[in-house]
């Protein structure tokens, strides 16, 4: 990893202990260093992982779309006018991944965009 001062045998011992799928506070005893830069070099791993990853997987076949709205203390308030939520959009291809994402409203003009950027145009969505 690139800017780190950590020296190139405890960076190889770092990445070798997450990938076993050790804990952070584990891998520090191990490799010798604190806790918090453990943590903090395997929070650097995963979004290595997510930016190489996350964007190259388009669903196919048969997939799901759907959006609900979460947080919020009004219990009172029901339905799409929840004041105080945060809309999450998300598409589930059936037995397989799920991408998630939180969206500013649920109007076709804002979700259509990311159905057409993450699904190919040969599958069947289930809305």
């Amino acid at each position: 990893m690139r800017k780190s001062r950590l020296s190139q045998p405890v960076q190889n011992k770092l990445i070798e202990l997450f990938v076993a799928g050790a804990t952070a506070r584990t891998a520090a005893e191990l490799a010798g260093v604190n806790k918090n830069t453990a943590a903090y070099y395997f929070h650097r791993l995963r979004l290595l992982i997510f930016n190489r990853c996350e964007h190259l997987e388009m669903f196919d076949g048969e997939v799901e779309a759907d959006e609900s709205y979460f947080g919020g203390c009004c219990k009172g308030k029901r339905g799409r006018g929840a004041a105080g939520k945060v809309v999450v959009f998300g598409l589930l291809k059936r037995n397989g991944k799920v991408y998630t994402v939180t969206v500013a409203n649920t109007q076709s003009a804002t979700l259509l965009p990311i159905i057409r950027e993450k699904v190919r145009p040969d599958s069947v969505v289930y809305t």
